[in-house]
């Protein structure tokens, strides 16, 4: 079967903010972009939940503890939208990152290209695709965590909302919580409507001290599905093992 979005253009990204997408990543550790994407891709995005050939395997959360719902991983070669997506926004991404791992002391740069970076993890040995489709039902949740999947990880990533709230379900706000050295963990609720992006800290991010950057430990999560269903697409950089 053929995989759609063969000639998909993303017009939306161009002409984002990206000065401010940086400063809100820095100061907060994520960034909601609205309707990156339109409410025909998301629902064509969403349908493809239902074609086992555009993936390599299917998690039940549940069986691994890790909340209720379940989630596939796509196989290469991606679908071309999704491909686009990855590529594009890791390339607006990368400075940000590479500043981050300079603020913390951490020697690992990523190149320009995504390609680039594909090509460090596959010769570690982490070569299968890592972007991912989310379902939830009602009662289903996710619990609070973190996608490292081998020594190489790119330290953000992007979940984009694919369903509608209020419409298409209820509940289902996606958490992020930050860990800063001998605090309380702060808990923010991040209110996505359909099409948009939230970007967030993988696992950790640099804070300004009185003396000079330190580490906070951040994490992110699903409350509680009340009624419907509840489609998220996941675009994580790095590849697993």
């Amino acid at each position: 079967m053929n995989k759609p979005f063969r000639n998909a253009r993303l017009p939306r990204l161009e002409i984002l903010d990206w000065a401010a997408i940086s400063d809100d990543l820095t100061r907060q550790g994520f960034a909601v972009i609205g309707r990156i994407l339109t409410a025909g891709d998301c629902r064509k995005l969403a349908a493809m939940y239902e074609d086992s050939s555009q993936f390599r395997s299917r998690i039940v959360m549940e069986q691994h503890g890790y909340g209720r719902g379940e989630y596939q991983y796509f196989s290469y070669p991606l679908p071309s939208l999704i491909a686009d997506l990855r590529n594009h926004l890791y390339e607006r991404l990368a400075s940000i990152a590479n500043h981050w791992n300079k603020c913390m002391g951490i020697d690992i740069r990523y190149p320009d290209v995504h390609a680039d970076f594909l090509s460090r993890c596959h010769a570690s040995g982490q070569c299968r695709p890592t972007p991912l489709l989310l379902q939830y039902r009602e009662g289903d949740y996710n619990c609070l965590h973190q996608d490292l999947y081998g020594e190489h990880v790119f330290p953000l990533q992007v979940a984009i909302l694919l369903s509608q709230p209020a419409a298409d379900f209820t509940g289902g706000e996606f958490v992020v919580t930050e860990q800063r050295p001998r605090m309380q963990s702060k808990v923010e609720v991040l209110p996505l409507q359909q099409g948009d992006a939230a970007i967030f800290a993988v696992h950790q991010r640099p804070v300004s001290g009185t003396r000079g950057f330190y580490r906070v430990s951040m994490r992110h999560g699903v409350s509680l599905v009340r009624s419907g269903r509840r489609h998220t697409l996941g675009l994580i950089f790095h590849d697993a093992k």
